[in-house]
């Protein structure tokens, strides 16, 4: 991997492919032994520095349609999370499953997990029938992997049967020195951006565009008023420049001062600090407050001037949902993905019946809809949100920041890349917008 990083590092992109390809590589694994390790704790008390770990595996076999690719850079998703510390289930039946579809798949179902859906990279091998790429390329990777094989996925690969969340569904993630992919999933990286900030867009921002933008969404338009949780996060800190971009007007909920501020910089002007408002939406662990749903939608209306949200862009989930559901206006829509703080939603169902609201469900996002949201963070529209970024090595900790809610904006990960800065090939047009890739920066 050494002579691999050096020629890239020196901007020898086109010796890439003549370079030989080592046996081994390290990757971030999960392991099936350790599948009961965190058996009789709760959620909160699992540790992701503890099934995490970083260590030599062999490359995997180049099939048909596919690439190798060299990760400068990855970044965490709370799917790493979720693989981390096997829940809702352990991965590994995800790599079974896929495992028996074919006997190129069989290559997914190992005892051992490469964790990531992100990454920014060079690649430095295509299987036969790729034509769009070549070794050298520089690239960022998008984390639909679809078989396409069925009628269902043509209009829309979202829906094809065998859709599946690269690095978490399938094996040979992001997080490592060397990923495979299927040659759809490349993307060319934007060129302003150093390796560690091109990786970080991938998997949410891709999630927001769909959720939001997309007619397979919200399909928000000018003038929506628009509800976005955990808005400085790393979902919602997209889905406020969408906002902000399309001519919406976002309502920042988040849960400090300084996350607040974060959105202000991004120029929202509405905001609510949902601890300094002191909103406790259960009372206890089987009963909410409607009197906190309605203490909500008073509060949006004050800052709207009377209006309730078109959208509410939602993905906490249980703690959330009964209030998303309350406050989006008659006929307005409440679109969902994620569920970070837990699955089971409840709500009352007289505010969405009797009111003509809809419930739309949105899982990451189409390879045109990941192309449209890659484009406009090559044009300087949409920035990336990275506060913080941390080696290979530190990977636990940096999953450990995700689930413990310790960041902002995304948490990178520096693979081959040896620091951080590194990889911009435009420096003019990042002079222009430096401002806003730097934005979440040590925040």
């Amino acid at each position: 991997m050494k002579d691999i990083r050096d020629a890239i590092l020196a901007g020898q992109f086109t010796d890439v492919g003549g370079l030989e390809v080592p046996e081994h590589y390290r990757g971030v694994t999960v392991r099936a032994e350790d599948v009961d390790m965190f058996e009789g704790l709760t959620t909160r008390e699992k540790d992701p520095r503890k099934s995490l770990r970083v260590e030599d595996v062999p490359v995997p076999e180049l099939g048909p349609g596919e690439a190798l690719v060299a990760v400068m850079a990855s970044a965490i998703n709370y799917n790493t999370v979720w693989t981390s510390i096997f829940e809702p289930v352990s991965t590994f039946s995800f790599l079974k499953r896929y495992g028996k579809l074919s006997p190129l798949a069989k290559r997914h179902d190992l005892p051992y997990h490469v964790v990531g859906s992100d990454l920014a990279g060079v690649v430095v091998r295509t299987g036969p029938g790729v034509n769009t790429w070549k070794p050298g390329d520089q690239v960022v990777a998008h984390c639909l992997s679809v078989e396409l094989e069925s009628p269902d996925g043509h209009s829309d690969t979202m829906m094809d049967p065998e859709q599946r969340i690269w690095g978490f569904e399938t094996n040979f993630g992001g997080l490592a020195e060397l990923a495979l992919v299927k040659s759809n999933q490349l993307m060319p990286k934007p060129d302003h951006l150093t390796w560690e900030e091109a990786a970080s867009p991938g998997l949410v921002n891709s999630t927001a565009y769909r959720q939001l933008v997309s007619k397979n969404g919200a399909d928000m338009k000018q003038g929506d008023v628009v509800l976005i949780w955990g808005a400085s996060g790393g979902l919602g800190s997209y889905a406020t420049q969408f906002a902000l971009n399309g001519g919406a007007t976002p309502i920042c909920v988040v849960s400090s001062e300084e996350k607040a501020q974060i959105c202000r910089d991004m120029g929202a002007e509405l905001v609510i600090d949902r601890n300094a408002e002191g909103y406790r939406f259960w009372k206890d662990e089987t009963t909410q407050d409607p009197k906190e749903w309605k203490r909500l939608g008073a509060k949006i209306r004050e800052l709207t001037g009377g209006e309730d949200p078109d959208i509410v862009f939602e993905h906490p989930g249980r703690e959330t949902f009964g209030a998303s559901v309350y406050v989006t206006r008659k006929g307005g829509q409440i679109v969902t993905c994620a569920s970070t703080s837990g699955y089971m939603h409840e709500f009352d169902n007289r505010y969405l019946w009797m009111n003509l609201k809809r419930i739309v469900g949105s899982h990451f996002a189409n390879y045109r809809e990941a192309y449209e949201a890659n484009r406009l963070v090559a044009k300087g529209m949409i920035h990336p949100t990275l506060s913080r970024v941390y080696p290979l090595a530190e990977t636990g900790q940096a999953a450990n920041d995700v689930k413990q809610n310790l960041h902002q904006g995304k948490v990178g990960v520096l693979a081959l890349a040896p620091e951080e800065g590194l990889g911009v090939t435009n420096p003019e047009k990042r002079e222009r917008h430096l401002a806003g890739i730097n934005r979440f920066r040590g925040v």
